[in-house]
């Protein structure tokens, strides 16, 4: 009797001791759950960033600007491939060493392909005498490439002119608003926005500061609200109003990514009760340091969508500014807008010849 207690008391005690395992294991899923969610409102509310006025640049500040942004992608690109072919003759490890460079630069295996056999192609056929040759003959395919996708928006001849801004949270999509807001003001605009990012109370908080900082309206609702009726108001207003330019915001959230896209698609229904040809313009903001990631995002939203145009942020500061070789490649959309820094005036128009000049561009 007396070891059929002990082996009870036994097993009574390995029940305790496996049920405090369990609350320990389940205290510490709770903790990392809790702490994984903290990071993701912090990564989701990225803080409003303030926007630096400059005095309006010459085109030559501008172009030393851009040289200055993209000095890390021209270290793969560019000026960067002078290191590359100096000295070399033209032939197939040099080839493969250029290829494995456009890789590395996040011009895409499809993109870097085609490159590749271009250049083989005139090198077959003895068109390149030299690595200069075969220099000169590069930049003039990448040219090519971005000389498709410079299409410069156009906003005249309706009013309202409706923007829809889509892109993922991060981006830099909020950010983009306020300066596309601020440079049509400055042209003699008259401006209105529509906070259509319900979802995160930052992205209307700032929307709204901004609109008050620069003296222009921005029709919101409360959190959680439905996006395409804030949308609708902001149509209607706009209207009413005689506004020339109408910019609406959007969420980005990836986490459920069919319900973000059946929501653009509404949005988009919606206006087009007010106006059959709204919106008039689509534009995906993507991160320019996001590299490979930038292609998907593009492929997802013009699908679900139909893009009209890009804008490509934060091309300084990161070395993967060849992802805008790969999506003008890939997807034919005009790039409208680039971004090379943080004050209003960096958000520039996007000039393809500028651009290949400045990645180009030898240095002094």
């Amino acid at each position: 009797r007396l070891a059929a207690e002990q082996a009870e008391q036994q097993r009574v005690a390995e029940e305790a001791a496996r049920l405090a395992a369990e609350q320990a294991e389940q205290q510490r899923v709770a903790e990392e759950a809790a702490r994984l969610a903290a990071e993701q409102v912090q990564t989701e509310q990225p803080k409003p960033v303030i926007l630096k006025e400059q005095e309006r640049p010459t085109k030559e500040g501008f172009f030393s600007r851009l040289k200055r942004s993209l000095v890390k992608t021209r270290q793969n690109l560019g000026s960067g491939f002078l290191s590359l072919f100096s000295g070399k003759k033209i032939d197939d490890d040099l080839f493969d060493e250029l290829e494995e460079q456009l890789l590395v630069a996040d011009v895409g295996v499809d993109t870097t392909r085609k490159i590749i056999s271009s250049l083989t192609a005139h090198a077959s056929r003895k068109e390149l005498k030299d690595a200069e040759a075969l220099y000169a003959k590069l930049k003039e395919e990448m040219s090519g490439i971005l000389t498709k996708v410079d299409k410069p928006l156009d906003i005249e001849g309706k009013t309202p002119y409706v923007i829809l801004m889509v892109g993922v949270n991060g981006v830099g999509k909020t950010t983009t608003i306020g300066k596309l807001a601020r440079q049509f003001q400055a042209q003699g605009k008259s401006v209105m926005l529509a906070a259509g990012d319900t979802f995160r109370a930052a992205a209307v908080e700032q929307l709204q500061v901004w609109g008050e900082r620069n003296h222009i309206p921005v029709v919101a609702q409360h959190t959680g609200a439905d996006p395409a009726s804030v949308i609708f108001d902001a149509i209607q207003s706009a209207k009413a109003k005689g506004v020339d330019v109408l910019i609406a915001d959007t969420a980005g959230r990836l986490q459920n990514k069919s319900h973000l896209m059946e929501e653009l698609k509404k949005i988009v229904r919606v206006m087009k009760k007010l106006d059959e040809n709204a919106p008039h313009e689509i534009m995906l903001t993507l991160d320019a340091s996001t590299g490979q990631n930038a292609i998907s995002q593009a492929k997802l939203f013009h699908e679900a969508v139909g893009l009209t145009g890009i804008s490509l942020t934060k091309l300084d500061g990161t070395a993967k500014g060849g992802v805008i070789f790969a999506i003008a490649d890939q997807f034919e959309i005009p790039i409208r807008y680039i971004g090379v820094g943080e004050g209003i005036e960096d958000l520039r128009p996007f000039k393809a010849d500028d651009f290949i000049e400045a990645l180009f561009a030898r240095e002094d």
